[in-house]
């Protein structure tokens, strides 16, 4: 049991949306807010919904990793608690040691636990011992020529294809699926490369691959008195080259699964002494086997479509048990009621292989009304850096039934509209009228097998027809077409 450790003020080590959303809740409860910043952001809104705020350094994208710097700051401001968000420096074990050792309070799990979780093979032995059903995997693949023989051998007991995984890290990078062996002896090149650019460690492994399952994953509260509660499942198996596109609460798993697996979930995060929140993430097969598939040590974007169905805010949860507080509610206490939906509204292209679209936001018109959340980071006059991550917005919906989910949120799509950049706001109005969509029947290769939602559409013609017509505004002073 930890001592209680009272705080007045955090430093939100991140940007963006999830910035924003940190503040909120903390000020809710009383607490000031710190943002930190690079030269290349000091324009963002985050930086403006703060107390106060340091700039880090002339970024991009360094400072805010500079470990140093962000314990300065929360020195300079009196800050006593720092909140790392996601990404960034979230899943870096020694971020909190860092933070301890500066005598701040970490919000989120201890170093060691991220740590072990966050290395794929250590969590996958941990799942094991709690007698958790995981996916067939080799160890930690040796470099050069050994561990492409291990990788053979591997494929040719399990057969093609097989998944390439980075032991460290997250967000789909380092994953790739391949089917034979000459992409196989690529893959493990490119995989180990890109480990090393995006988390410093080259190690991976390689991984059955489970034909057509869903993500579902389980969000998870504990705190230091050895109490472990579920807030239940979450649906993530729309996505694209493993990042996800869309979320949805609850997972519309049968009652007997869903209870099964989020057993497994509390189960594994008791094995691993699990302060805090987290999510633990499971594929589905479609004949209702799963697997352990890893757990995620820090608050996930997704977190909103299980705040809308419980009324649990879970970011409050965070701040209160980094404060030595129990988790406010009981497992019995915790009620699902009704859907949500969340869609990650990109500033991305999806007609270009969904690159990034920096730019200036001409126009940022939302879509409000009853059962309709906006975490967002952007503002009308705002120019989208393109040193950072494309999410604008995330639109979450509710509704009582699946149904009322789908219609609200078409709705809701209609309704917002923002011209200046490409958005995924189009792509998604394909989603939310698709039938397979409305019929709940998908899985993980739901967009792979829909290449019609790339069709052009009449909202993008609306953006196109209104992104010209501002331009000539510019261009000529005036509108061309008033009388």
């Amino acid at each position: 049991m930890a001592a209680t450790q009272t705080f007045k003020k955090v430093l939100v080590a991140n940007r963006g949306e999830i910035a924003v959303r940190i503040m909120r809740s903390a000020q809710e409860l009383g607490l000031k807010a710190v943002a930190v910043y690079e030269e290349t952001d000091k324009e963002a809104f985050h930086v403006m919904q703060a107390d106060e705020a340091v700039c880090l350094g002339p970024g991009p994208r360094l400072d805010y990793l500079n470990i140093q710097r962000i314990i300065n700051a929360a020195r300079k401001t009196g800050a006593q608690a720092i909140h790392p968000g996601y990404g960034f420096l979230a899943e870096n074990p020694h971020f909190p040691e860092a933070c301890i050792d500066a005598g701040l309070v970490f919000i989120g799990p201890p170093p060691e636990v991220i740590r072990n979780l966050g290395s794929k093979v250590i969590a996958r032995q941990l799942a094991q011992d709690s007698g958790l059903p995981v996916i067939p995997a080799t160890p930690t693949l040796t470099p050069g020529a050994p561990g492409e023989r291990e990788a053979l051998t591997f494929a040719v007991a399990h057969g093609y294809p097989v998944m390439i995984k980075a032991v460290s890290g997250g967000g789909g990078r380092g994953i790739r699926q391949v089917d034979n062996d000459r992409a196989l002896r690529g893959g493990l090149k490119a995989s180990r490369s890109e480990a090393m650019i995006s988390f410093g460690n080259d190690e991976i492994y390689l991984e059955k691959r489970i034909s057509h399952p869903r993500h579902v994953e389980v969000q998870i509260l504990a705190d230091t008195y050895g109490n472990v509660v579920h807030l239940g499942t979450r649906n993530c198996s729309i996505q694209r080259r493993h990042q996800k596109l869309i979320e949805i609460a609850p997972a519309g798993l049968e009652p007997g699964l869903t209870a099964q697996i989020c057993r497994a979930a509390v189960e594994v995060a008791r094995a691993a002494h699990y302060v805090n929140a987290g999510t633990v993430e499971f594929l589905v097969e479609p004949d209702g086997n799963f697997y352990f598939l890893e757990v995620n040590t820090r608050i996930q974007v997704e977190h909103t479509v299980t705040e809308m169905i419980t009324g649990i805010d879970i970011v409050r949860e965070q701040l209160l048990i980094a404060q030595g507080e129990p988790v406010s509610f009981s497992q019995d206490q915790m009620v699902e009621r009704g859907w949500a939906i969340e869609l990650r509204i990109n500033a991305e292209d999806p007609k270009n292989n969904f690159l990034a679209s920096p730019g200036v936001v001409l126009v940022y018109q939302t879509s409000m009304g009853h059962g309709v959340r906006l975490d967002g980071a952007i503002y009308q006059g705002y120019e989208i850096p393109r040193h950072y991550d494309s999410m604008m917005v995330k639109l979450t919906v509710y509704g009582f039934t699946w149904e009322e989910a789908v219609n609200r949120l078409a709705r809701a799509l209609k309704g917002f509209l923002i011209v200046g950049v490409k958005t995924t706001i189009p792509y998604f109005q394909q989603i939310v009228t698709d039938p397979d969509f409305r019929a709940m029947r998908f899985d993980t290769s739901y967009i792979d097998q829909h290449p019609q939602l790339l069709e052009y559409t009449e909202k993008e013609r609306e953006v196109d027809k209104m992104a010209r017509l501002i331009a000539e505004i510019n261009a000529y002073g005036k509108n061309p077409y008033a009388q």
